[in-house]
């Protein structure tokens, strides 16, 4: 049965070219992940604060490298994307910023970031989450971003906010943590909104 519309982006929009450097201009730099990255990734994630927003914990270096070769090949698959998020000067791992659930179709995908424990409180999120969003909008052609985050995650709530994603709404106990069902806030932005 024929749709109505046209697809907003083409199956191929990602895949048919290199996953992308996106340099912010003020000292970080959103690159893919090397495995090289998976004794930083370990050490982010023994960090209490991640796993209380975060459903994944890292047992080992080796399981992280597990998720590095994942985050690696979701590129071409178009439904995840996945960046290291670095120092511009040192490549130190700073954190993470992605496009998780990735429908080209409807031209429209997740924005998620981590940030590591010795990068907080240096606007590291936000940052990422500015340049991951300009390139989504003006370089791909995304129509629509949404960014989650548990609703007692302030500081989640605050890079939303300071970039441009406006409070649409809650989902209700959307997402199951070691401590019970969390409530979701849920931010979007749009093209050209």
């Amino acid at each position: 049965m024929p749709f109505l519309t046209s697809a907003v982006l083409a199956a191929g929009t990602l895949a048919r070219r290199p996953q992308p450097t996106l340099r912010t201009g003020d000292g970080l730099v959103l690159r893919p992940w090397r495995t090289e990255d998976a004794p930083e990734v370990h050490k982010a994630f023994q960090d209490p604060l991640l796993h209380q927003w975060h459903i994944r914990r890292s047992g080992s270096e080796s399981e992280a490298r597990g998720w590095i070769d994942e985050w690696l090949k979701a590129w071409p698959g178009e439904g995840n994307a996945q960046w290291a998020v670095t120092d511009a000067d040192t490549d130190r791992l700073l954190g993470r910023a992605a496009l998780r659930s990735i429908v080209l179709a409807d031209g429209c995908a997740e924005l998620a970031y981590w940030t590591a424990p010795w990068a907080r409180g240096q606007g590291v999120a936000s940052r990422a989450t500015a340049i991951l969003t300009r390139w989504s909008f003006d370089e791909i052609g995304f129509h629509r971003l949404e960014l989650l985050h548990a609703v007692r995650n302030e500081a989640s709530c605050r890079v939303a906010t300071k970039t441009g994603f406006a409070l649409e709404g809650i989902k209700r106990r959307a997402l199951l943590h070691p401590d019970g069902w969390h409530d979701m806030h849920l931010h979007a932005r749009v093209q050209g909104g």
